[in-house]
């Protein structure tokens, strides 16, 4: 009997970024191993994909920027979620699936386990957005549960795998889109003999971006091409304006985009202290970049010393580290090396086949 699977998530279809990009991606790598799967999301079908999709609704975060923050409602993003729940109570009905698979808590989460005395469909929780959800046993979190648990990073496996059912398994990238390549400076009005820093980020706080910022105007002549929106995409913009004026670039690109954004840069720049997995670490790496970025377990782990990781806390050692960086010559022999073993690794065909695995593992009761 084919599996089928059920992937859940508010901005699947709608957002190209993070967890949506990575639900997509390995929803596509089930299917080429024989599952039935589905996904069900708030944006447009798209023609092609060949797995099933379903349309529900939501109310978009944007709206909810200002509304006031507690337990459960910690962010724009959980009042989002919220809107969306209803629509996961809709669709999964137990006889329709026998797995699903969310990285949203706690209203997603709570929407596919509600049917857990009528025989719902077994549940795993992908540690996307963190694993606050999976150790945490205070407030809401105290309400968790899932059959399965994927920890995209060592640190949550560690933390996590006393549980049982635990997989580590990270993200991954698409080896044959993100290559080395010409440069496309002049389709974002990008100078073709300056220096570029290339940060892709959400501009949020927990990224840091406005450091990136200030970081990039003490480099004379150096351009900032920033890729990304969210909360703080006024004050980087003013910063931006105030500190590098015709340095500053910023923009949002779709998906299919985002290795000619790469292709700008002569380094990549990531300032985020705390990621689940951080697909753009790979991303840019694929692309040829030299990679500075914060040294915490999850980096060290990805770059197993191929990048420049630092304490990017220290606004000093984040200029020296850029400015070392960007006067080296590029090493096309070196990045093909990095590139290839990171390759090795987490190319999303390597990603899919363990997920495919995991899956299996779950639904044959071991």
């Amino acid at each position: 009997m084919t599996p089928r699977i059920l992937f859940a998530l508010p901005g699947l279809h709608l957002v190209q970024r993070g967890a949506e990009a990575a639900f997509e991606q390995i929803a596509r790598g089930l299917c080429a191993e024989g599952f039935e799967v589905t996904l069900l999301g708030t944006g447009p079908e798209i023609p092609g994909r060949p797995y099933r999709y379903l349309q529900g609704n939501m109310r978009p975060r944007e709206r909810f920027e200002s509304w006031p923050r507690f337990p459960p409602l910690r962010s724009e993003y959980r009042y989002e979620e919220l809107t969306f729940a209803p629509s996961v109570l809709r669709v999964c009905r137990a006889a329709d699936f026998d797995l699903t698979v969310t990285c949203s808590y706690p209203f997603v989460n709570w929407a596919l386990r509600m049917k857990k005395r009528k025989g719902r469909p077994q549940h795993v929780f992908v540690t996307e957005n963190g694993d606050w959800a999976a150790h945490t046993r205070n407030r809401e979190y105290r309400w968790f549960g899932c059959d399965g648990l994927v920890c995209t990073n060592p640190e949550y496996f560690e933390r996590n795998r006393q549980r049982g059912n635990c997989a580590l398994i990270p993200n991954g990238v698409h080896a044959n889109v993100f290559t080395p390549g010409a440069s496309e400076r002049e389709a974002y009005g990008l100078p073709a003999e300056a220096k570029v820093v290339c940060m892709v980020s959400a501009l949020i706080p927990s990224k840091f971006p406005l450091d990136g910022v200030r970081a990039v105007a003490k480099l004379p002549g150096v351009h900032l091409l920033l890729a990304g929106d969210g909360p703080l995409r006024a004050e980087c913009d003013a910063l931006g304006q105030e500190l590098l004026g015709d340095r500053y670039h910023r923009m949002t690109v779709p998906m299919e985009k985002m290795p000619g954004v790469y292709r700008c840069g002569d380094v990549f720049l990531h300032l985020s202290r705390d990621e689940a997995f951080g697909n753009i670490y790979i991303e840019s790496a694929a692309c040829g970049l030299p990679v500075v970025a914060h040294a915490y377990p999850t980096t060290e782990w990805i770059f197993d010393g191929d990048g420049l990781l630092l304490d990017t806390s220290d606004g000093d050692a984040l200029v020296r580290a850029l400015t070392e960086t960007l006067a080296r010559p590029p090493d096309a022999v070196r990045s093909g090396q990095v590139r290839e073993r990171l390759m090795a690794r987490f190319d999303w065909p390597v990603v899919c086949r363990e997920y495919a695995a995991f899956f299996r593992k779950l639904l044959d009761g071991q």
